[in-house]
């Protein structure tokens, strides 16, 4: 599909330092690598999102973002200390948000969350957030208050799964319906199946494409980290196509979301 996007996305490569906080060690992952998934995949957008195997060392990212060009955005780890020099010069180069890994791993906590938001707001970026979906309702408050966009990451990361009627899940509603994205993705971090059919996260989809078709995005988690049994390539088409079977919404979700959320 002509500038469809795939909106999460992580490379490796061992020559870069691994940050003392990192759970997750995967293989090298490449540029020419995933060049090979997008094809596959009919793909023409990608956003590359900073692992948190480097903490707050983006260069790996970037590096991929610089060869990938106008066809990629960037989202980077980053805390208070950076400097408007330094976002000025990242969203010059396609960063588009800042990510925020609220689970073991993550380099930067909540007591940075309003901070970094407050500085990042001026540059057009938004606050990417992962964290166990279970948790929102403690922090529903703070990202209502956030002074730019929201995209959270991976249909909430609910562990263990939610139905569309728990209250955590309801949580989630009350961001989307206050203008929140949300990506779809990743049900492996919620759930596990065998077949890769996730019932219980494909529910939760089907709620989210009928309540805002506009505030979702898609995307493979491309190379999996952390997984000893990913889905193929088969596997992310006919989840993809199974949650968003309407060809309109598809495109929407797709093409139309990201393209103007990370300024295609």
């Amino acid at each position: 599909m002509k500038g469809a996007c795939d909106t999460h996305v992580h490379f490796y490569n061992s020559s870069y330092p691994v940050a003392p906080t990192a759970t997750l060690l995967p293989p090298n992952a490449s540029v020419d690598d995933y060049l090979a998934v997008q094809a596959a995949l009919g793909l023409d957008r990608v956003v590359i999102v900073q692992p948190t195997t480097y903490g707050t060392d983006n260069r790996c990212q970037l590096e991929a973002a610089a060869r990938l060009g106008e066809s990629a955005r960037a989202i980077v780890v980053i805390d208070n200390s950076v400097s408007d020099q330094e976002l000025k010069a990242m969203s010059e180069i396609g960063v588009i948000g800042a990510r925020f890994h609220m689970l073991p791993g993550g380099a930067v906590d909540w007591d940075q969350l309003d901070l970094v938001a407050s500085r990042i707001a001026p540059f057009g970026w938004h606050v990417q957030l992962q964290m166990n979906g279970h948790a929102l309702g403690k922090r529903r408050d703070q990202l209502l208050r956030l002074p730019c966009p929201l995209v959270v990451d991976h249909v909430g990361r609910f562990m263990p799964p939610a139905s569309p009627s728990s209250p955590a899940f309801q949580v989630l509603l009350d961001l989307v319906d206050a203008g929140a994205h949300v990506k779809l993705s990743a049900p492996y971090e919620s759930a596990t199946d065998a077949d890769h059919r996730y019932p219980e996260v494909s529910e939760c989809i089907e709620t989210l494409v009928k309540r805002a078709g506009d505030r979702l995005l898609w995307a493979s988690n491309w190379p999996h980290p952390g997984q000893t049994d990913p889905p193929s390539h088969a596997d992310l088409e006919r989840l993809r196509n199974s949650w968003l079977p309407d060809e309109r919404v598809r495109t929407q979700v797709l093409v139309t979301n990201p393209s103007v959320l990370y300024n295609f």
